[in-house]
């Protein structure tokens, strides 16, 4: 079994422990220099489905630390969506589900057998995974591998340079555009003519916080 990180935009994460969002997000060249193809999880989820199985979720791919359930996934345009629940009356999911809200940690990797992939220059094309369990992790490779919390404290950080007039430099606004799924040439493009003019403009008061709207909406969508 091979393992990857990934990342699961928990939307919320509440006190009985259940959260939902997107787990793998399609077109993300991660740090082996693989990227999940949309398709890659339908005939696993499906297998699942049919022969009564479940994807598992454990602490670190520690197969005897077992600490909650996925009450669903599916895959859509954007990614692998998930609903997942923290078991609370097991000690070691109450000390991750902790960690988790104060942002101790907030990295996911899934546990999976490459079934079909494909070359296309550089990048490996993961194509068809039988996913076999979702694991929170405490040292996620993958830069996007990280609760939806973490990302936003990036954008907080942006909005909050900007109002201090003090913005981030072009290049860090192209990163966390790229982190947000936009593809490199329209991040650069972006970046460097909208962001930069806006930065530049005189009337800061009302243009800079266009940039910062922008990228709310982005990540949102």
């Amino acid at each position: 079994m091979k393992t990857k990180d990934f990342a699961l935009q928990v939307k919320d994460l509440s006190d009985d422990g259940t959260f939902e969002g997107y787990g793998s997000i399609f077109g993300n060249v991660d740090s082996y220099g693989e990227k999940v193809m949309p398709g890659a999880f339908v005939e696993s989820l499906a297998r699942h489905k049919r022969e009564g199985s479940n994807v598992l979720m454990l602490w670190n791919h520690d197969i005897y630390q077992p600490i909650g359930v996925w009450e669903d996934l599916a895959e859509d345009a954007k990614g692998l969506w998930g609903k997942g629940r923290f078991l609370l009356d097991i000690q070691r999911a109450r000390e991750v589900h902790t960690l988790a809200k104060n942002k101790a940690i907030g990295g996911l990797s899934i546990g999976y057998k490459e079934e079909e992939a494909d070359q296309e220059q550089a990048v490996r094309l993961l194509k068809k995974l039988s996913l076999y369990e979702i694991s929170p992790v405490t040292f996620p490779a993958n830069r996007r591998a990280r609760i939806e919390a973490v990302k936003s404290e990036r954008i907080d950080e942006f909005a909050r340079r900007l109002r201090d007039g003090d913005p981030m430099p072009v290049k860090d606004f192209e990163d966390i555009l790229r982190e947000a799924g936009v593809p490199k040439a329209m991040a650069v493009q972006i970046a460097s003519v909208g962001y930069a003019k806006a930065i530049r403009s005189e009337s800061e008061g009302s243009k800079a916080k266009e940039p910062a709207a922008f990228l709310q909406a982005l990540l949102r969508g």
